[in-house]
């Protein structure tokens, strides 16, 4: 039988998720308490769903997307029939450290959009967190040279928007190409990640070309989690460097609320804290540890 989530009442205030920051350093002297304590009456219940994706786009602010004729899917499928977070933002910019905070909580010092050197962190991630609990992480790269790919970049591949390079205690062999995205949706992973292209992420291609790529490469997935116990998500880097940083983020699945909305500010830090706790993870890396669930939007 399906688990059907019982909501709590959020009792955080944004000032209280904006404690959850970038490098994730320790809270001020005699803090510590009160910040664990708030942060645990924040979580909700949530649902407990077999598969999670996490698509990863780019470079657009909620406006630019939400809205936009240019993405019937988006706006028709995912939006229409799932949830959108009309006060989602990115921490940062440019791209590469808001993929490190989405992933692992922090920034990890990264400033830019150059190559880590492979391996060389340590902090705990999602996909860490993930193995260490017996479950499966796996990430799908869109145009990837190969599984395990240590490639910097090439044509429209970008090991910037893949942090879990730069992680030792993420095995090289969980970073697959799309190629491998699995036709059995039932072998996917508990939690994934899907990066597609350069050009399919909308960094260097049009609105309707990432769009009409969701609908094609995504779509059957989505469709399939409607009853499947399973969830879509879709959310960006960053806007396109504005001041606000105001970024789309849909969710869709057979917990979601069909049209709903959450009011309220998330982060990226949110979003980790969120996709945790729905794997059931008693673990959370970086500034996730302060942040709160995403609420507001379950059925």
């Amino acid at each position: 039988m399906l688990r059907r989530p019982h909501l709590l009442v959020a009792l955080a205030s944004a000032a209280v998720l904006a404690t959850g920051c970038l490098d994730s350093a320790p809270p001020p002297s005699g803090a510590t308490t009160a910040t664990t304590a708030t942060a645990t009456a924040t979580v909700a219940e949530l649902p407990r769903p077999d598969h999670v994706l996490v698509v990863v786009l780019e470079n657009h602010a909620y406006g630019q997307i939400v809205g936009n004729p240019d993405a019937p899917y988006l706006n028709g499928t995912l939006k229409a029939g799932g949830a959108d977070l009309t006060d989602s933002h990115a921490l940062t910019h440019p791209s590469e450290p808001n993929y490190y905070a989405l992933f692992s909580g922090s920034t990890q010092g990264r400033t830019d959009d150059s190559c880590v050197a492979v391996g060389s962190l340590g902090a705990p991630n999602l996909g860490a967190e993930l193995l260490a609990a017996g479950e499966r992480w796996a990430s799908y790269n869109e145009s990837l040279p190969n599984q395990g790919s240590t490639l910097c970049a090439g044509g429209e591949y970008a090991q910037k928007h893949n942090p879990w390079f730069g992680f030792g205690n993420v095995p090289l062999d969980t970073a697959h190409t799309f190629a491998q995205f699995p036709a059995d949706y039932s072998t996917l992973p508990k939690v994934g990640f899907v990066i597609p292209n350069l050009c399919d992420d909308l960094h260097d291609c049009p609105v309707a070309t990432g769009d009409a790529w969701l609908k094609n490469n995504l779509g059957g997935y989505a469709s399939w989690a409607q009853s499947h116990n399973s969830m879509l998500v879709v959310t960006f880097d960053e806007d396109d460097n504005g001041p606000t940083n105001q970024i789309p983020t849909l969710l869709y699945g057979q917990h979601v609320t069909p049209g709903s909305t959450a009011g309220a500010r998330y982060t990226h830090l949110d979003l980790l804290r969120t996709l945790e706790d729905l794997a059931g993870l008693t673990s959370h890396a970086g500034g996730a540890a302060t942040a709160g669930d995403i609420t507001g939007i379950w059925n």
